[in-house]
């Protein structure tokens, strides 16, 4: 078999970050910056519940894996799955060299009218995690060891790119989508997610972004990257196939539904009632727009299917992700119910379908997150802290960030594609296409 000078770069890059990591020494006096606070801060409850939640989003990833996989033709079965899975060792390398400080570093950005907001962290804040230890920081992680927190949000930038992979699902090669992927992280997730959740960041510090667990920075982001991505790789050959196992979709449904109890209730970063009402209203907005999908579908002319109830389900995951500990469960119940409706009405628009997304991410993902957005700005609880409650420059700054963001990450994302493309060839030869991703890409196969 011939290898490809990608394949050495790669192979040389992983063990150029092996080695330097026994050459960055983690940083011992971090005590005295002012960053930290003494050890006596942490909460063992706290702590013992922001392990179980980083392990539960953890399983997200595989739950995704067998959702996805389930979708998709036999011949594609295998690498659909690893196209997920591969996220965990990417995402989680990448993570601890430069992405938890691009995300979580200290601000770089701008200043206006003596206030400053940060567009991106600094990438030698925590390289390597250096100063990423057992201390609780000041802002960002008050109770609970900052290598917790680290570890925690690093699960979300896992599974932000493995989202985008069902719209190019049949047709990317593999070694231009770790390409991609890397690429995503750094340029999209990294400083969408320094300006959503750090304390100093732009659309957090300016905007007022309610976003309690990811609809922004995770759905909004991976949806749009997986519309730009159709649209670049082009559509497949033969675009109509039967999924391959429908209960590998429901055994990835249950697995994401389980894992997205740490993806919200976990983000409250307490065990507290901020996370128990986050719980609440996780399950019920999914449990609402299970049912909602599946009886609008029957009164659509359309079977009541196992795969349009696990749509459903996560289609109400997603919406309710940014307004979770914000809303009640009556709200959080209209919440899944709403999103499941337009959702179900953009994956059955003629014109959407033009665009060969393969397991419609866009509408469902990047629909239900901006639903969840805009949900959020109108029935987030407090003064003036929504629509409903007094807050129309909330509600306003809302639907401004969302324009920015949806900007952002579509053309953005278009850009990184296009790159990637210029660099190593993204799509599949006919003959590989035809063949199965399986066998051309990985020589594996379901038989």
């Amino acid at each position: 078999m011939k290898i490809g000078l990608k394949w050495i770069v790669s192979f040389s890059v992983i063990s150029l970050v092996a080695v330097g990591g026994l050459f960055w020494n983690p940083s011992s006096d971090v005590a005295n910056t002012g960053e930290f606070l003494s050890e006596d801060k942490i909460v063992g409850a706290d702590v013992a519940w922001i392990l179980a939640a980083a392990g539960l989003v953890l399983l997200m990833t595989p739950g995704l894996s067998f959702f996805y996989g389930g979708m998709v033709g036999r011949k594609n079965v295998i690498s659909t799955m690893l196209q997920s899975f591969i996220a965990l060792g990417v995402i989680s390398i990448l993570w601890v060299v430069v992405g938890f400080s691009l995300s979580f570093g200290e601000s770089l950005g701008f200043s206006f009218k003596g206030v400053h907001y940060g567009i991106i962290g600094n990438p030698l804040s925590y390289p390597f995690f250096n100063k990423v230890g057992s201390l609780p920081h000041s802002q960002m992680a008050s109770t609970i060891p900052f290598i917790l927190f680290a570890l925690f949000q690093m699960k979300f930038a896992v599974i932000t790119p493995a989202i985008i992979t069902g719209s190019f699902a049949e047709r990317v090669r593999f070694i231009s989508y770790l390409l991609f992927i890397v690429l995503f992280c750094i340029f999209i997730y990294t400083p969408l997610c320094h300006m959503v959740w750090h304390p100093d960041g732009l659309l957090n510090k300016y905007f007022g972004v309610k976003d309690f667990a990811g609809g922004t920075v995770v759905h909004m982001s991976a949806g749009f990257a997986a519309l730009a991505g159709a649209l670049v790789v082009g559509n497949r050959k033969n675009p109509h196939h039967e999924p391959s196992n429908i209960p590998y979709v429901l055994l990835g449904t249950g697995m994401l539904w389980f894992g997205w109890f740490g993806f919200n209730a976990g983000s409250a970063l307490s065990a507290s009632a901020s996370a128990a009402t986050a719980f609440g209203t996780t399950t019920i907005a999914s449990a609402s727009a299970m049912m909602t999908w599946i009886f609008f579908d029957r009164i659509n002319g359309r079977s009541v299917s196992a795969l349009g109830a696990c749509i459903g389900a996560v289609v109400g995951l997603v919406a309710i992700t940014p307004g979770c500990g914000f809303v009640s469960i009556g709200e959080s119940l209209f919440i899944g119910f709403l999103t499941a409706v337009v959702s179900n009405v953009m994956v059955n628009w003629k014109a959407l379908k033009k665009v060969d997304d393969t397991l419609d991410v866009f509408a469902c993902h990047g629909v239900g997150g901006i639903m969840g957005m805009i949900l959020t700005a109108v029935f987030a609880h407090g003064e003036k802290a929504s629509l409903l409650h007094g807050g129309i420059d909330v509600f306003l700054h809302h639907m401004a960030a969302l324009i920015l963001v949806s900007c952002f990450t579509f053309f953005g994302s278009l850009l990184l594609y296009k790159i990637t493309d210029s660099i190593i060839t993204l799509r599949v030869s006919e003959e590989s296409e035809n063949k199965g991703l399986d066998l051309s890409q990985h020589d594996e196969s379901l038989m």
